[in-house]
């Protein structure tokens, strides 16, 4: 293992200045990748991407048969939300697949979406889309912190978007794409960028395992992953790579599992009360970290409320408690760097003292007590069972929707 006493110094300041206080606002900078990744000696499958006669897009890997690239989430209840209109101007903030857009597109013709994604295969699939749609589609590629330039750039001016729909979620693209590294059920480098190769100097999961030192990577999990076992696990990953470098998936998956009893490894449930693997949550917290998905995503929604104008419509979807609570906070107008304590939760009971409800504290009120927004739904919307049982990785789905005024 390469010995880096400048990027342990400095993972030591970071981290505990910012991520134990849970600021998405202080999220990152590993400086440069710490060793040389094993990628490149593990070719990577050639991949294309197929526009159907069915509207459908697919993908293919080396011989295999083509598969459905990605069901989107919730797909009625976004449309429902957003009401495009005919002339409209929307953007689609992760374009993935272009489920979303093409429900958009089906419901209003004449309507005008800008589709962003970070991910160069998803941009790919954009352009495509773009070229049987040239007037109505325009891809955009770049992460959430980067739109509003991507939007100027495209001639959009602020308060000139009628809709913005933004998810938070991982693509099945990119976890069944065994060379990108997110999912620990298929071996492959241990990557997890969203970005692909597009910045080679942006740390990658293997890096962060390999270098960052125990503490650091302890608070990683238990922060970004909610990894109770987080001291651990970090423990098992310090001590393996010891004697040799991390750098694949499966070899991380099994360094996490050996640290529990065999009996533990599908031990936990997921919401579908389905066993899920002991390291679930670790691998979440690495991609998590890597890609700055907190930080980028209250960076978009400050995005999205720049360009919308008064009365433009907000649909944000999230998967886990760490992007939900950042999309409340900020529909809420609460500091996303205040601690979510007992303070916390008497100014959403103030704001929502004229709610007729009860449970004011768990979900955005009605009543304009935000001078910036205002809900779409009192209570948050999740899929329904119907849904999840054709798409269970839409499981955890939560939709917010708000208009701004």
């Amino acid at each position: 293992m390469y010995q880096l006493p400048y990027l342990y110094k400095l993972s030591n300041r970071f981290l505990y200045s910012c991520l134990i206080t849970s600021s998405p606002n202080c999220l990152r900078r590993l400086v440069r990748t710490v060793h040389s990744s094993l990628a490149n000696e593990y070719g990577a499958e050639e991949k294309s991407v197929h526009l159907h006669g069915d509207g459908k897009l697919w993908y293919s890997v080396d011989n295999e048969d083509c598969h459905q690239l990605h069901i989107p989430v919730m797909v009625n209840e976004v449309v429902n939300f957003l009401e495009p209109q005919q002339g409209q101007h929307v953007l689609d903030m992760t374009f993935g697949a272009g489920g979303h857009t093409k429900a958009l597109l089906q419901k209003a013709t004449d309507i005008k979406i800008y589709a962003l994604d970070r991910d160069p295969t998803a941009f790919e699939i954009a352009q495509q889309l773009s070229q049987s749609h040239p007037q109505q589609v325009q891809a955009l590629l770049g992460q959430f912190s980067q739109a509003e330039a991507l939007l100027t750039s495209a001639g959009v001016q602020p308060e000139g978007l009628d809709g913005v729909l933004l998810d938070a979620g991982c693509s099945s693209m990119q976890l069944d794409t065994p060379e990108r590294g997110f999912s620990l059920r298929k071996d492959g480098p241990l990557d997890m960028r969203m970005d692909g190769g597009r910045y080679p100097d942006m740390p990658t999961a293997a890096d962060v395992v390999n270098a960052l030192d125990q503490q650091a990577l302890a608070s990683i999990l238990r922060t970004y992953g909610e990894e109770r076992h987080a001291k651990k696990i970090a423990s098992a990953i310090v001590q393996a790579r010891s004697i040799y470098p991390i750098t694949r998936t499966q070899q991380l998956a099994s360094i996490v599992a050996g640290a529990f009893p065999e009996a533990a490894l599908y031990a936990r449930k997921d919401l579908l009360q389905r066993p899920t693997h002991v390291a679930t949550k670790t691998f979440q917290a690495l991609r998590i970290f890597v890609n700055n998905e907190l930080h980028e995503l209250l960076a978009g929604l400050k995005v999205a409320e720049k360009f919308l104008k008064p009365g433009g419509r907000l649909v944000a979807l999230s998967f886990h408690s760490l992007e939900d609570r950042i999309i409340k906070r900020f529909l809420y107008g609460i500091d996303n760097s205040e601690k979510f304590n007992l303070s916390v939760r008497q100014k959403i009971r103030q704001m929502g003292k004229n709610s007729s409800e009860k449970e004011v504290n768990n979900d955005l009120p009605t009543d304009n007590v935000n001078l910036r927004w205002t809900a779409m739904q009192r209570k948050v919307l999740t899929p329904q069972a119907k849904d999840v049982n054709k798409n269970p990785r839409g499981r955890s789905a939560k939709l917010r929707g708000a208009i701004k005024l």
